[in-house]
């Protein structure tokens, strides 16, 4: 093997080991963010810069606890942006300093974020060809809107928009199965059962 396949087959066991143990946690890094009143446009670059940190990392394998190690990054990039602001609201830091990422998930939370994990595996797939791959690059891959740009010879803003697109959709498409799994299970609550003779 020569050291450009090893190179591009480290770089894919690193791309499906944030896809696996990094993505699934992106919603409650996001859901943190919104409780210390982070901007959602601001908070995209928080997470992007934190999925560009850890694409940047020579090796994963040490990593004992991938979330507790995503929540940390995004944490401290947020301490040092507020801390850089010419006004830091107090409460702001006060519950960023607060976050303890200590807490082990219960094999529950770890087989729900498996879960999540393929629930965003297969609507990623169910996006455009292109829209799909760019979406995969920008987010599981984390490669830059530039190189991503320059791969698929077009330019930074129609990746952006391709990412906006997809990442939408997915949400759109998670958002509509969660409220079918609600009414499928409203409507069998309230559905009346047989007695047994």
């Amino acid at each position: 093997m020569t050291p450009v396949d090893e190179a591009l087959a480290a770089r894919r066991q690193r791309a499906a080991w944030v896809a696996r143990e990094i993505l699934p946690h992106e919603a409650g890094v996001r859901t943190w963010l919104a409780r210390a009143k982070v901007r959602p446009e601001d908070a995209d670059e928080l997470v992007q810069e934190a999925y560009c940190r850890i694409a940047m990392l020579e090796a994963v394998q040490t990593i004992d606890r991938p979330d507790a190690y995503f929540f940390s990054i995004v944490r401290n990039l947020l301490l040092r942006r507020l801390r850089r602001e010419r006004i830091i609201r107090i409460d702001a830091i006060a519950e960023i300093e607060s976050f303890r990422d200590d807490v082990s998930p219960t094999p529950e939370q770890a087989a729900g974020a498996r879960l999540d994990y393929a629930r965003v595996l297969t609507l990623m797939g169910r996006l455009p060809e292109r829209c799909g791959e760019i979406v995969r690059l920008r987010k599981i891959e984390g490669w830059s809107q530039k190189r991503i740009a320059e791969h698929f010879d077009t330019t930074e803003k129609a990746v952006e928009k391709q990412v906006w697109l997809g990442v939408r959709a997915i949400q759109r498409a998670w958002s509509d199965a969660e409220g079918e799994a609600e009414t499928r299970s409203a409507a069998y609550i309230q559905t009346p059962r047989r007695r047994r003779p």
